[in-house]
């Protein structure tokens, strides 16, 4: 398993980080946010890691839950990332 978990760790402080800075820019969470706009991509890199890491513990309805928000935030940044 390596450093599974503490992947998952990172992924959701990442995640819940990089939330807050989006709601405190204005997002009321939910609506697109641009792969184009660079602030927004680690926001995005993390829900993208945050549904791997959740994939690797077994967390299949996390990573589902996250790989959907991936895709309705932007489809462009679940392109990119795999999704």
């Amino acid at each position: 398993m390596g450093f599974t978990v503490e992947a998952y760790a990172y992924a959701r402080t990442g995640y819940h980080r990089s939330l807050d800075q989006l709601r405190r820019a204005g997002w009321k969470g939910a609506g697109p946010v641009p792969w184009r706009h660079e602030p927004n991509r680690g926001f995005l890199r993390s829900l993208g890691a945050l549904a791997r890491a959740a994939a690797q513990i077994g967390e299949d309805a996390e990573r589902e839950r996250c790989e959907q928000f991936l895709r309705d935030s932007s489809p462009e940044a679940a392109d990119a990332l795999g999704f």
